[in-house]
C-alpha cells in the first residue's frame, strides 16, 4: 500500500512531467537546455540600409558580443571599421588608431558568428584581392550559404581603409567614402576576417567577399581594399542560418 508521502511525490513528478511536455508543445526545448546555434550569423541591419546612409546605431556592442567571436561591422555614425577576432572587438578609426569600443557603443551594422572551422583551404598565393577571392571560390563546396572566413599569417601587401565619423544628415555610403583614410601595409602579420555572401542574399550583405584586417599587434587595420598572399591558409565556417536585427528594440527575424 502506498503511503501519503509517496503519493505526494508521485503527484509532484506527474505535474513536473506535464509542465515539461507543455513547454515542448508550446515553445520547443526549454530555454535552459536549448543549445546555442553555432552555425548562426547574427547581423545588425543590412548592407542596403548602410549603403543608403543608415549609420544610426541600433544595438550596443555589448549585445553583439553575446552572439559571436568573429566578424566585422562599423559604429554609430560610420565611425571607423569593426574587426572581431578571437572574441575581441576592435574599432579601427579614420586616423589609423585602434580602440576597444565600450560595450554601450551603438552599432548600425555588424555581422558576427561563433567561429568553428569547417573547411581549410591551404597554400593560397595571390597577387591581389581578386586572386584571393578566386582561390576561395574554387575551394568552396557550396556557393549557396554564408561562409565565415579567418586567415592569420604574414601578408606581402594589404591595402585597407576606414571612414571618418559622419554628421547628420548622413550622406549615402559612396559619398561618405570619398573622404576615407587609406592605409598601406607591407610584409605585415595579422588576421583577415569576414564573410562570403551568396547571390541569393544580395542586399543583406555585399555579394561575394567582405573582409576586414587587423595587425598582429592590434594597432592598425581596416576594411580590405586589396591584399596579396603567399601560401596563406584560409579557415572557413559554414554558416547557413542568419538572425537579422532591423530595429533598436533588438527584435530579430531569423532565416535559413
Amino acid at each position: 500500500m502506498i503511503d501519503l508521502e509517496t503519493k505526494r511525490l508521485l503527484v509532484l513528478l506527474m505535474v513536473s512531467a506535464l509542465i515539461f511536455l507543455a513547454g515542448l508543445l508550446i515553445g520547443g526545448t526549454p530555454a535552459l537546455s536549448r543549445p546555442a546555434d553555432r552555425d548562426l550569423l547574427y547581423q545588425v541591419s543590412t548592407y542596403t540600409s548602410l549603403s543608403g546612409g543608415g549609420y544610426s546605431g541600433l544595438v550596443p556592442v555589448g549585445e553583439v558580443m553575446k552572439h559571436g567571436d568573429l566578424g566585422l561591422g562599423t559604429f554609430d555614425g560610420l565611425d571607423g571599421e569593426m574587426v572581431v577576432v578571437g572574441g575581441e572587438y576592435y574599432q579601427v578609426k579614420a586616423d589609423g588608431t585602434v580602440a576597444r569600443p565600450d560595450p554601450s557603443t551603438l552599432v548600425p551594422f555588424a555581422a558576427v558568428t561563433p567561429f568553428e572551422t569547417d573547411l581549410v583551404i591551404p597554400r593560397i598565393t595571390a597577387g591581389n584581392l581578386s586572386g584571393l577571392t578566386a582561390s576561395l571560390d574554387a575551394g568552396l563546396p557550396s556557393h549557396d550559404s554564408f561562409w565565415a572566413i579567418r586567415m592569420t599569417g604574414t601578408f606581402p601587401y594589404v591595402k585597407a581603409r576606414s571612414p571618418p565619423k559622419q554628421a547628420v544628415p548622413y550622406p549615402i555610403l559612396s559619398d561618405a567614402l570619398k573622404n576615407q583614410s587609406v592605409f598601406l601595409f607591407y610584409n605585415v602579420s595579422g588576421t583577415v576576417v569576414g564573410f562570403y555572401t551568396p547571390s541569393s542574399a544580395t542586399g543583406v550583405d555585399p555579394m561575394g567577399y567582405h573582409l576586414h584586417f587587423i595587425t598582429a599587434d592590434r594597432k592598425a587595420g581596416g576594411h580590405v581594399l586589396d591584399i596579396a598572399t603567399e601560401g596563406a591558409t584560409a579557415e572557413l565556417d559554414d554558416t547557413p542560418r542568419i538572425t537579422l536585427v532591423l530595429s533598436g528594440e533588438n527584435s530579430p527575424s531569423t532565416a535559413q
